[in-house]
């Protein structure tokens, strides 16, 4: 929208009311604000779903993979011929036979419910969910016969063990006796604590070395399932077929998704209600738009009077007050992405201090599964908050803009 110099001149000082005119600034103002905003809490509750959906399935496919090869009964007695069959499968990365099995903890009287998993330990140690994620001890010291192991830092913190500590660990799979099946106790030394940043893992995972874990769970040679990596998660089944069709009825395989559809898909369905509910806030801002050119139009009625007689075209007046309120909701929608810029930049700082300002705590991580608020700010969503603000407020200057287009000065000045 190309505007004269005359235009350009008359915009500004309308955007800037001079004496006698402060109510109506003020209205403007406020339309800046809401925009601002509106604007600003679409950014910051999409960027942090964003971080939360990408956080989770960061930590949870790099701990569990991208599907896995569970066998029939839950052992796989031939995996190494299942590895094997899937590493040379066209799209996967990595295949990782392991063991997982629910177990009791028990240490100086407390007793914890445990996910031990067992891994070769050349795959504990490449596995950067884990690898980077040490905060005491050291993983290299977790070697087969060693027994030693590395456990979650909620689980150690439920506990009260640290590095050194001899926790027990308690499989129901024990020796039979004529009165019946005795549990199986193994004490091992913690060697190190991880903290992945999922709340259910850091408080429940046990991990071990593989051979140690058949040991324990008196299961031979075999392993329970294999973990396999590929080269797009979102493609996993279509890669996976083949492989499907090899195993025949030998083993199954499920995906992230079928593991954690639930999860994902009530995300999903949130990302979106989120989505519309705050449009709402940007619809209501641009109302104020809306109301405060009217209030404009109205008070400069003998003004545009005057310009009309002056030889103003019906098209001037419509450009003037059309660049006067998406002015003002440009303004509002820069100020809102700068707004919400710094709330994300300081978001854990601002939720520290609200929770120590009011004493509640607003991010327990044994709801929200994350130890941190996290935040992932999407550039194509942002050009879409930022492009609905702005189309939103040229399309509340319309019928101002006609309103003050359609001013017949022969009635306003007729008894002036």
């Amino acid at each position: 929208m190309i505007l004269s110099r005359y235009e350009r001149m008359i915009a500004r000082r309308y955007l800037l009311p001079g004496k006698g005119e402060a109510f109506i600034f003020l209205v403007a103002s406020i339309s800046l604000v809401a925009v601002m905003l509106g604007v600003a809490a679409l950014v910051i509750v999409m960027s942090v779903m964003n971080g939360f959906r990408a956080e989770l399935f960061d930590k949870i496919v790099g701990l569990n993979g991208h599907a896995v090869v569970q066998g029939v009964g839950g052992r796989l007695p031939d995996w190494r011929d299942i590895v094997r069959e899937a590493k040379v499968t066209p799209g996967v990365t990595s295949a990782v036979p392991m063991i997982e099995q629910p177990l009791m903890s028990s240490y100086n009287g407390r007793v914890e419910a445990v996910l031990v998993r067992g891994m070769r330990v050349q795959d504990i140690r490449g596995n950067s969910a884990i690898r980077s994620k040490i905060i005491m001890g050291d993983l290299n010291r977790v070697t087969p016969g060693s027994g030693r192991i590395a456990i979650g830092s909620r689980l150690a913190e439920a506990l009260g063990a640290q590095v050194g500590s001899e926790i027990s660990l308690i499989s129901p799979q024990g020796q039979t006796t004529p009165f019946g099946t005795v549990p199986r106790i193994v004490s091992y030394t913690v060697g190190a604590i991880f903290e992945i940043g999922v709340y259910d893992y850091d408080k429940a995972y046990v991990i071990m070395p593989i051979e140690d874990a058949q040991t324990l769970l008196l299961m031979g040679d075999t392993v329970g399932m294999v973990e396999i990596q590929t080269v797009d998660a979102d493609r996993v089944g279509q890669i996976l077929a083949p492989l499907a069709e090899k195993l025949g009825g030998r083993a199954v395989i499920a995906d992230w998704r079928t593991m954690n559809a639930q999860l994902f898909e009530a995300l999903a369905v949130e990302r979106v209600a989120m989505f519309t509910v705050l449009s709402i806030i940007i619809l209501v801002a641009v109302f104020n738009i809306l109301s405060s050119l009217i209030m404009l139009v109205r008070a400069k009625t003998r003004d545009i009077a005057i310009l009309r007689t002056m030889g103003a075209t019906r098209g001037g007046l419509m450009r003037i007050f059309m660049t006067v309120g998406t002015t003002i909701g440009a303004l509002g929608t820069l100020a809102g992405l700068v707004l919400g810029a710094i709330f994300l930049f300081y978001r854990q700082g601002v939720v520290n201090f609200v929770q120590f300002v009011t004493g509640q705590n607003l991010w327990d991580p044994s709801i929200r599964y994350l130890t941190e608020l996290p935040s992932k700010t999407d550039p194509v969503e942002i050009i879409v908050i930022a492009s609905m603000a702005l189309v939103f407020s040229f399309l509340a200057t319309l019928y101002p803009a006609w309103k003050a287009a359609s001013t017949d000065p022969v009635q306003v000045l007729r008894y002036e």
